[in-house]
């Protein structure tokens, strides 16, 4: 589908910009939506701006005429917080991330848009038997309401799946890379030599995540449609990940402790991989870790 018009929501959040910079160095038309305009200028080519917010009632099937897909990556939450980002208005967080969501993939699919693609997350999974590996064949059992918002927002998807109107949903993990990345904060305690807990965890780069949006798009319609993707590349402790930073840096910091994995349910993204996937595992970790304390230096 490169060169094909591609509305992509919430293309100026922090998953969002990496979508939008890879599909338009992939040779797609895309144009941002949401509720503000965006800085244009931060994407490296140039994009329309198409104002669309994810009240139910304000989305009309005129406003996605003449795109080809749409890649729905905007989620209405407090700043900061996915889980729990619902604060003390759990009603809003509803109407504007499940209806509203709802709203938008019945629009496209009456404005001829072709293909939709959702970015979901692994907390559809909720709660599951410690250590096991989670399939997209795993019962999902969301236990706070941005999993449940994401699980049914998914299944809402796949039930209009059609061979003129493809879905798929990305069960995304924590994603890592780009600007204002989210480990900023530890790397500085960590130099600084302040404490650091121990944590483990499923991680993916945000390039990784672009290249599994293409893969819906561009992938034999049969493959993908109505089905659910899982997006994670490594298991990640932060012992390791700051031993890296030590030796980047040249520092001789105290790490953390290991943390117990034993319990961790990881990810399986082998459906994904067999479509032709392939992440970039810890070489892009440290390379991407190498830049980001080169920037930090700079």
């Amino acid at each position: 589908m490169s060169g094909h018009r591609v509305l992509v929501t919430g293309g100026a959040g922090y998953v969002g910009r990496f979508i939008v910079e890879g599909l338009l160095q992939a040779g797609y038309d895309v144009t941002v939506a949401g509720r503000s305009p965006p800085n244009l200028e931060q994407f490296a080519k140039q994009v329309e701006f198409l104002p669309l917010a994810l009240e139910p009632d304000e989305i009309h099937t005129a406003t996605l005429e003449g795109f080809d897909a749409l890649v729905h990556a905007a989620f209405y939450h407090m700043p900061g917080r996915y889980r729990g980002g619902e604060g003390d208005d759990p009603a809003a967080f509803r109407r504007l991330n499940l209806d509203g969501s709802v709203a938008l993939f019945g629009a496209a699919k009456a404005a001829g848009v072709k293909c939709c693609v959702f970015l979901s997350s692994r907390a559809v999974y909720g709660g599951q038997p410690p250590g096991i590996e989670l399939t997209e064949e795993t019962p999902c059992h969301p236990d706070t309401l941005y999993g449940e918002v994401k699980l049914t927002a998914e299944q809402s998807l796949a039930d209009l799946a059609t061979p003129d109107f493809v879905t798929a949903s990305l069960r995304v993990t924590g994603v890592y890379g780009g600007e204002s990345h989210k480990w900023a904060s530890l790397f500085d305690d960590f130099l600084a030599g302040k404490s650091v807990e121990p944590r483990v965890g499923t991680e993916v780069h945000g390039n990784d995540v672009v290249a599994a949006v293409r893969l819906m798009l561009e992938r034999d319609p049969a493959l993908v449609n109505g089905k659910s993707f899982n997006v994670s590349d490594i298991l990640l402790d932060r012992r390791d990940l700051l031993a890296l930073v030590d030796e980047i840096a040249g520092t001789y910091h105290a790490l953390p402790d290991t943390a117990n994995a034993s319990d961790f349910n990881a990810m399986s993204s082998e459906r994904l991989r067999a479509l032709g996937w392939q992440p970039g595992g810890w070489p892009l970790l440290e390379k991407t870790v190498s830049e980001m304390l080169a920037e930090r230096a700079g």
